[in-house]
């Protein structure tokens, strides 16, 4: 009872309104036309202004029927800026649709330098016939050769004149380029001091924290997994070059070559017996800083601290 006297006088209050059924349908209808009239001025503005978004969707649309848009009928730009997402080998799939845009000598030169960010070639006049695509896969050639045997890979990159027979070129091309294997490179290097010294005086490590610093230097140079004459030899090359980029700091903390290298030996030390598994009892930071200060006297304790910090928050230094 009380809900039907609730439907009744809901339904006067909605007719005192103008919301009856029928006044409701006649409104909706003339809102309708109203938003029909305002879409139809719309489409002919936007025609007047020189776009006509229906004729682009549908466009689009029968573009989308067909499976895919054609790239030849955009803009160059455009299509140049999709197609440089591509590595070589979609790139070359690429080429079988649109030959003249994927054959683009832009785009090869792009995957070259951006791969093999250094090559002697670069600099030059290039040679008759020259095209970036075989640069390419000379590149490609190369670094396989490399990682099979470096001095084969090496020479091969001379033969073709990509590098100069120059351990400061050498040195460069290591430095930009990522696809060389590691084990294979720290070989080369140890039997290419010429080379191995060109390529520290590459890194700059201006304004870094110590551990920070020798992480980069790792990357780039991989150290051996087993201490001895290189190892040492990699240890005292890096602490003289960072002295050099930093020696204001050098002499604000009274730090020598030497001082670096004993620092430098003991991140490493404490990197193994912090991240290595088999160690049970961890060296704690007191340790850390009484060893540090028996072989380095003139070290603040707390430099020495923050080292110890550092390595045990972010992680070894030569992994």
């Amino acid at each position: 009872m009380g809900q039907g006297l609730w439907r009744i006088a809901r339904n006067q209050q909605l007719q005192q309104q103008g919301y009856s059924g029928q006044g409701y349908l006649a409104r909706e209808h003339g809102r309708r036309i109203a938003a029909n009239n305002v879409s139809n001025t719309s489409h002919r503005k936007q025609a007047q202004g020189g776009i006509d978004i229906y004729h682009l969707l549908k466009a689009r649309k029968s573009k989308e029927q067909e499976g895919f848009i054609n790239l030849e009928m955009l803009p160059p730009e455009l299509s140049f800026t999709i197609l440089s997402y591509l590595n070589a080998t979609d790139l070359c799939l690429a080429s079988c649709v649109w030959q003249d845009l994927a054959n683009d000598e832009l785009l090869w030169q792009g995957l070259c330098k951006s791969t093999w960010g250094h090559c002697s070639i670069y600099n030059k006049n290039p040679p008759l016939g020259f095209s970036f695509r075989k640069l390419y896969m000379q590149l490609d050639e190369g670094s396989l050769t490399f990682n099979a045997n470096p001095d084969e890979g090496v020479n091969y990159f001379m033969s073709k004149g990509i590098l100069d027979d120059s351990p400061k070129e050498i040195a460069k091309f290591i430095f930009c380029t990522r696809t060389l294997n590691w084990k294979k490179l720290r070989i080369y290097l140890d039997e290419r001091r010429d080379v191995l010294d060109d390529l520290v005086t590459l890194h700059n490590f201006r304004n870094q924290f110590l551990p920070n610093a020798l992480r980069e230097f790792f990357r780039h140079i991989h150290a051996p997994e087993e201490r001895g004459e290189y190892l040492e030899t990699l240890i005292t090359k890096f602490s003289h070059r960072f002295c050099a980029c930093n020696p204001d700091l050098m002499r604000e903390l009274g730090l020598s070559p030497d001082a670096v290298y004993v620092l430098c030996y003991s991140l490493i030390l404490l990197s193994i017996d912090l991240t290595s598994p088999h160690v049970k009892n961890k060296m704690s930071k007191r340790e850390f800083i009484r060893n540090t200060r028996r072989a380095a006297q003139n070290i603040s304790e707390d430099f020495v601290g923050h080292l110890y910090d550092n390595i045990y928050l972010i992680g070894h230094v030569a992994a």
